[in-house]
Parts: C-alpha cells; sequence; structure tokens
C-alpha cells in the first residue's frame, strides 16, 4: 500500500480545524493540523507535505506570507497550496494567486467539493 497522502491544514478557528479533519481523513489521506503561520512553516520545512490548505487570516503570518515561504522553499516550490477564506473579494483572490496558490476556496465550501479536489491531487502524486 503506498504512503498516506499528507495534508497540512493551516487554520486558526478549533471548529473548522476538526471538521476539516474529520472529513478529508481516510486510510489514503492523513491531515495534519496547525494553527498558525509560524506553526505551519516549521513544519513543512520539518517534512514537507503532499498538499497545503490555508485560511488566509492567521496569527503570527497571514497565509499569503505563509505562501510566499512555500514557494520559496525548493521542497514545497511545487507543491498544490489552496487558500480557504471566507474572504471572497477579488483582490484577495488575486492577491494568492500571484503569490502562487494553486487555487481559491471559498468558506462556506462544500465537503464534496474538498473531497473531490484532494482524491484528484492524491492521484495526481501516485501517478494515477
Amino acid at each position: 500500500m503506498p504512503a498516506p497522502f499528507r495534508i497540512l491544514l493551516v487554520e486558526d478557528e478549533a471548529v473548522i480545524r476538526g471538521l476539516v479533519e474529520t472529513l478529508l481523513t481516510t486510510a489514503e489521506v492523513q491531515v495534519e493540523c496547525a494553527s498558525s503561520g509560524p506553526e505551519a512553516i516549521k513544519r513543512a520545512r520539518e517534512a514537507p507535505f503532499d498538499m497545503y490548505l490555508l485560511d488566509i487570516v492567521l496569527p503570527g503570518l497571514d497565509g499569503v506570507a505563509v505562501l510566499r515561504m512555500l514557494r520559496a522553499d525548493p521542497q514545497n516550490a511545487d507543491k498544490p497550496v489552496y487558500m480557504l477564506s471566507a474572504k471572497q473579494k477579488s483582490a484577495d483572490m488575486e492577491t494568492a494567486k500571484r503569490a502562487g496558490a494553486t487555487g481559491y476556496i471559498a468558506k462556506p465550501f462544500r465537503g464534496v467539493e474538498l473531497m473531490d479536489l484532494v482524491a484528484k491531487h492524491r492521484s495526481a502524486a501516485q501517478g494515477g
């Protein structure tokens, strides 16, 4: 059996963190969580993940700053990074895109959309 597809979920709201973790965790997908920008960078440098889900509004460093640091790190430069945010202004989406976001998921989002997105990237990572 291949190694699980590892996702780092960076979200400061405990309820959302718990819901997303429960929704996505399966035998094939391992979700780990961070609740601040600095914690996310530390975890990503220790052991890069296969995919990142970043809230934009975070304590310490915002999600866009974390995204820029991930893109500057050769171990993480090509990993899919999706921004999760209640901010739905086109300027916020454009800022995330310019910083290198793979995509932007507006809160509230539907669980099935997130599950499909993860399944697509997991399959691609495993050569499927």
